[in-house]
């Protein structure tokens, strides 16, 4: 990683869409180079793909539920349940496992409390949930898919 590919990853994070000359331009490489690195950087996996963000309000589903689960089941027979279960739910839009008191991170997307509340009780059938503590969102103050790259040089 050079400081053209972390100034290529920079605009991509911002927009996708841009046209590789223009991106080339802005960097200062030719068309042709700043292609090849796009595709490398996507064969390393940096790039790991290229999506719209979308805007949940316009889509009814503005409430954002942060919901910490506690198991007492470790083993990888429950874990795999657990991973199954989670991606049958298209509103669990973020899953973390995580250390301390909390097993498992949830960030849902919901409509409403009767949306959380039918997740909820998809959640709760699986045996070894110990505690589901939810938490709502009121204000969003920062939400961002733009990763830093001071630290790739």
């Amino acid at each position: 990683m050079d400081k053209f590919d972390q100034a290529i990853l920079s605009i991509l994070q911002n927009d996708c869409t841009r046209p590789i000359a223009e991106i080339a331009y802005s960097v200062g490489l030719g068309s042709t180079a700043c292609w090849r690195r796009v595709q490398k950087l996507e064969e390393q996996g940096m790039i790991r793909g290229r999506v719209a963000l979308l805007d949940p309000a316009q889509l009814n589903v503005a409430v954002t539920v942060f919901a910490a689960i506690r198991t007492n089941q470790h083993n990888a027979q429950w874990l795999g349940r657990f991973h199954d279960l989670i991606a049958t739910l298209p509103e669990v839009v973020e899953c973390y496992r995580m250390a301390g008191d909390t097993d498992y991170m949830l960030r849902i997307v919901v409509p409403d409390i009767a949306g959380y509340d039918a997740v909820y009780k998809k959640l709760i059938q699986l045996s070894g949930i110990t505690d589901m503590s939810s938490s709502f969102a009121m204000e969003q103050i920062k939400s961002t898919t733009q990763l830093p790259l001071s630290y790739t040089l």
